[in-house]
């Protein structure tokens, strides 16, 4: 019986997972995580308003993995031995006949300072805290949101969510009648905040933000963070609360497996994501970087793609074929504003994007429910 290990417990790996018992059911498969638990990480932008709590968020894969036949194991990956064929972890080894990588990416989290501000998308506890500081917020105060990317790997960045805090917050305020107690600020090094999503979505991005009184620092190097304070090469300003989303790269772990990695620290992957010159071992989703348009995104439906085209292309290399199954470069994405929605779509073909109304904000909610029950049984 041929081994599969899949690392992760994400968007990707669970996607890999279904695709891979799809294809054969007598598959041994292994997956490696540090829990059992599935984070739907595009509800964490409702947690500072109430819409969501982290429980809603939070499934447990226990049942998904008995449903599935797959053998679960407790760990955090360390290294690769014997070309990919085993994967070391904190809590021991697992042997494998083919390897697919989807444990995500990691922050990069060296400006001085970053201590002083909250990275949401690094899951339910930092979403938590933000919705603990704006409730101390009695009084007002000035609200600072902003992101950067990796220089050296262009998709490397979350964008799209910083917009929807924004949007989502400013909202949720006017809501309750204290956004004129609040000063909201965007800042970022990009001139055009949301250029991977396309021009028509810049302008719109910009203009909703020029609408919502909302004030913007573009185009200039952050150069630190202190308490209370945003330091650019352009400007400084104070902030009572910093939402800031840096660029990210690899795992750590990747620099020590021997695996070939893009100038920012991606495993480096083909058309057909196969890990460059690497027998049986595929990548999916944020541990990647892939040939593409530059706008490729770094988002849950891209991972989606890639699984499954790694899981099909696994399958066909362990059978003595050639990997065959490539993925379509398709930006999806609702951006949330609490209770509105606009909608953004592109391919190398077209690109589409929507005025905001209700009826996106409930299509994306009816996603998460849709997306989340196959976890849930």
């Amino acid at each position: 019986m041929s081994r599969i290990t899949v690392i992760g417990a994400g968007f990707g790996a669970l996607t890999a997972v279904q695709k891979l018992r799809k294809l054969d059911a007598g598959l041994h498969i292994d997956v490696i995580a540090p829990r059992p638990e599935f984070i739907y990480l595009p509800g964490l932008i409702w947690i500072p308003t109430g819409l969501r709590k982290g429980s809603d968020l939070s499934i447990s894969l226990e049942n998904f993995f008995r449903r599935l036949n797959v053998d679960f194991h407790a760990g955090r990956v360390t290294g690769l031995e014997q070309n990919g064929r085993v994967v070391v972890t904190d809590n021991g080894k697992v042997e494998n006949d083919g390897l697919i990588i989807a444990s995500g990416g990691r922050f990069i989290k060296k400006l001085p300072g970053i201590e002083h501000a909250i990275t949401p998308c690094e899951g339910i506890p930092a979403a938590e805290k933000i919705r603990e500081r704006l409730a101390a917020m009695n009084d007002g105060g000035t609200i600072a949101f902003g992101f950067s990317g990796n220089p050296k790997e262009p998709s490397a960045m979350r964008g799209g969510p910083m917009f929807e805090f924004l949007f989502g917050i400013d909202r949720w305020l006017r809501k309750q009648g204290r956004r004129d107690q609040f000063e909201l600020v965007f800042f970022t090094p990009a001139e055009k905040p949301g250029q991977r999503l396309g021009e028509k979505a810049v302008k719109g991005i910009l203009s909703t933000m020029e609408k919502r009184n909302v004030t913007t620092y573009l185009g200039h190097k952050i150069k630190a963070f202190e308490a209370g304070r945003v330091i650019t090469e352009g400007a400084e300003f104070a902030a009572d609360l910093i939402i800031f989303m840096p660029g990210m790269t690899g795992n750590k772990w990747f620099a020590e497996s021997g695996l070939p990695l893009s100038e920012g620290g991606m495993l480096k992957a083909n058309r057909f994501c196969q890990v460059e010159g690497q027998d049986n071992i595929y990548v999916a989703g944020d541990s990647g970087s892939y040939p593409g348009p530059g706008w490729l995104p770094k988002q849950a439906h891209m991972a989606d793609l890639q699984a499954e085209a790694a899981a099909s292309n696994l399958l066909a290399e362990m059978k003595g074929g050639q990997p065959s199954a490539t993925f379509q470069a398709e930006l999806v994405c609702i951006i949330d504003s609490y209770d509105t929605g606009m909608m953004v779509y592109r391919t190398e073909k077209r690109s589409l994007v929507t005025p905001a109304f209700s009826g996106l904000h409930w299509a994306k909610r009816l996603f998460e429910w849709h997306y989340l029950r196959e976890y849930r049984k």
